[in-house]
């Protein structure tokens, strides 16, 4: 039986506060035979991408409350990635497949819900779109803006961390439905992007701004209709104020809120009753079942050159830790790729 080496990326111990590359580690010494045992129903797959995602920072924290489980400290990081199957006990998946969905931070990954993963069936676009506007980020998107907010032509529209792997498809995807709308970032770069290459009609850095509630009356002088959150925080609280009545608020993160010890308040939620505000949060998983619908959708945008999708790539497995800490920073422009493999 076949054995080979296989790299990790380990959790040494739960995180407090804001996350360091410190806390993982680089395990050289594991192996992994590249055969399946006999009865078995699993999925042995090599990792080609592997996506760096916002969730993942709550599960670097030993966590009872949250909808996904924490990290086991001494064992590999587990995240979204894109992966082609090396052997299979699973009827649905065999050698040579291309499938997305949950692995481990390694080079092999034995996968013992091989049910969670979705086939890749179109191979003509990037395989790491899979990790970000064909995965999971662009069914948050999808889910998040039409399934919650139900735009309506003409409404407005207002995305924070707009320039994010979930922000640039709903600021696209609201001009796709003939909306106004608006993004937040917190650089320059990211800010251009917004404007010149999503099609945003407008952009701010948000770290330039004393006054948020100030910037966005500017910005929105007859008020937001849908706020799509990544933020939290006073940029929640900021929006409230600026919200129509009937505004729709989708909740899909708050990552201004991740690494404190003690979370912003938000001291204006009055409005969600006087402006009959409807704010829903939301997990993507409870929208999986629309992944058909949404390909349906996108494929045709993409390959027509509709829509568009900017990654940051860093190549091999040891740049990973690194990538992921950055997203808590700012540092990615646009969705955060790790290769691990070209197949």
């Amino acid at each position: 039986m076949e054995q080979v080496k296989n790299k990790q990326i380990v959790l040494k111990h739960y995180v407090n506060g804001f996350p360091k590359e410190s806390h993982m580690l680089i395990n050289d010494s594991a192996t992994i035979n590249l055969k399946l045992p006999e009865g078995s129903n699993a999925v042995l797959v090599k990792n080609l991408y592997l996506s760096c995602d916002p969730y993942m920072r709550g599960r670097m924290s030993e966590s009872k409350e949250s909808y996904v489980d924490s990290f086991t400290p001494g064992s590999p990081i587990t995240g979204y990635g894109v992966a082609k199957v090396i052997d299979s006990g699973h009827s649905n998946f065999k050698k040579g497949d291309l499938v997305w969905g949950g692995t481990g931070w390694e080079e092999y990954s034995i996968i013992n819900a091989p049910e969670t993963l979705f086939k890749i069936e179109h191979t003509d676009v990037p395989l790491s779109y899979y990790t970000g506007i064909l995965g999971m980020p662009g069914m948050t998107a999808y889910a998040g803006f039409y399934e919650i907010c139900a735009p309506e032509k003409g409404e407005y529209v207002f995305v924070s961390a707009a320039s994010g792997a979930v922000g640039q498809l709903v600021g696209q995807f609201a001009k796709l439905s003939g909306c106004y709308v608006v993004g937040s970032a917190g650089t320059k770069e990211k800010v251009d992007l917004l404007k010149n290459k999503f099609g945003y009609d407008e952009a701010f850095n948000y770290k330039e701004e004393q006054d948020l509630d100030a910037t966005l009356k500017r910005y929105f002088p007859n008020g937001i209709d849908i706020y799509f959150e990544n933020v939290g925080g006073k940029m929640l609280e900021a929006v409230l104020s600026n919200m129509r009545v009937n505004g729709r608020i989708s909740a899909c993160g708050m990552i201004s809120q991740y690494n404190l010890e003690q979370g912003d308040g938000v001291r204006n939620l009055f409005h969600i009753i006087t402006k009959s505000i409807r704010m829903q949060g939301f997990i993507v998983t409870q929208y999986y079942h629309l992944y058909p619908k949404y390909m349906e959708m996108i494929i045709p945008l993409i390959k027509q050159g509709k829509i568009c999708y900017i990654e940051d790539t860093v190549e091999e497995l040891e740049s990973a830790p690194a990538a992921l800490v950055g997203l808590f920073s700012g540092r990615n422009v646009g969705k955060q790729v790790v290769v691990v493999a070209r197949e």
